[in-house]
C-alpha cells in the first residue's frame, strides 16, 4: 500500500535515512533538521490511508438540497411570444424611467415619508412582503380585511434585500399586479454594475416569470405581457441575453 501511495504523490525532497542519536524522542521539538525531517516521516506514517468524516445525519435534514439552474428560460406560450420590436421599445422606456429615477434620485432622498407611511426593517421580511403586496394578498383573503391591528414599525431597506423577498415569495405564490410593479420599479433601482447576489436573483426572477406563463392556465394576456416584459428587461437591459425570448 505504502509503495502504491508514493506512485501517486511521489516525494518532492527524497530523505535517506540518517543517523540519529540513540536517546532521539519525536515527541521533543526537534534539534537538528534531521531530527525534524525523522519527525515528519513518524507522524505521517501514523496517518490512516483511509479517513472518514462523522456527520451527523439530523443536522442534513434541514436546506440540505441546492438547487442550481443554469439553462435558460422556457419559451413562451405559442402565440404569445414577444417581437423584437416590442421587446426593444420596453428597454427603451425602462431606459427612460431609470434615467429619470437617477436625475431625481437625491432629491427624493431627502425628503420625509408621510408621518402615516411607516417601512419595514431591512431584516422583517414578511413585513417586508405584507408593506409591498397588500394585506388582502399576502394573507390570500379575496376581500379587504378590516383588521388595522398589524402595524409595523419601519426603516428603509436595500433595493436588493426586498427585491429578494419578492422573489422568494414568487416562487410560491401566484403572480399578481401589485407583484408586477414592485419588481418593476426595484429593477428600475438596480444599479449597475450588478453585484453577484443581485445577477443571480434576477436570473432567478427571469426563469420564474417562464415557468409561470407556461402554467398559465387561462391564457390572460395582460398576465403573459406582464411576464414577458420583466424577462425582456432581465435578458436584454441587463445583459444575461441567454435568458431572452427568441423574436416572434
Amino acid at each position: 500500500m505504502e509503495s502504491g501511495i508514493e506512485e501517486l504523490m511521489p516525494r518532492l525532497l527524497p530523505v535517506e535515512d540518517c543517523d540519529l542519536a540513540e536517546d532521539f524522542d519525536p515527541t521533543v521539538p526537534p534539534r537538528t533538521p534531521q531530527e525534524y525531517l525523522k519527525r515528519v516521516q513518524i507522524e505521517a506514517a501514523r496517518c490512516p490511508d483511509v479517513v472518514v468524516a462523522q456527520i451527523d445525519p439530523r443536522k442534513l435534514r434541514k436546506k440540505q438540497t441546492v438547487n442550481v439552474s443554469i439553462s435558460g428560460c422556457q419559451p413562451a406560450p405559442e402565440g404569445y411570444s414577444p417581437t423584437l420590436k416590442w421587446q426593444q421599445q420596453q428597454v427603451a422606456n425602462f431606459s427612460a424611467v431609470r434615467q429619470s429615477l437617477n436625475k431625481h434620485r437625491d432629491h427624493w432622498k431627502s425628503q420625509h415619508l408621510d408621518s402615516n407611511v411607516t417601512m419595514p426593517k431591512p431584516e422583517d421580511e414578511e413585513g417586508w412582503k405584507k408593506f409591498c403586496l397588500g394585506e388582502r394578498i399576502y394573507l390570500e383573503i379575496d376581500t379587504q380585511s378590516d383588521d388595522e391591528s398589524l402595524g409595523i414599525d419601519y426603516i428603509k431597506a436595500t433595493v436588493t434585500t426586498v427585491l429578494e423577498y419578492l422573489i422568494s415569495w414568487f416562487g410560491e405564490k401566484k403572480f399578481t399586479p401589485e407583484l408586477g410593479r414592485w419588481l418593476y420599479a426595484l429593477l428600475a433601482c438596480l444599479e449597475k454594475p450588478l453585484l453577484p447576489e443581485a445577477h443571480s436573483l434576477i436570473r432567478q426572477l427571469a426563469r420564474r416569470c417562464s415557468e409561470v406563463r407556461v402554467l398559465e392556465e387561462n391564457k390572460n394576456e395582460e398576465q403573459i405581457s406582464a411576464l414577458n416584459l420583466i424577462i425582456c428587461l432581465v435578458s436584454r437591459y441587463f445583459d444575461q441575453r441567454d435568458l431572452a425570448d427568441e423574436p416572434s
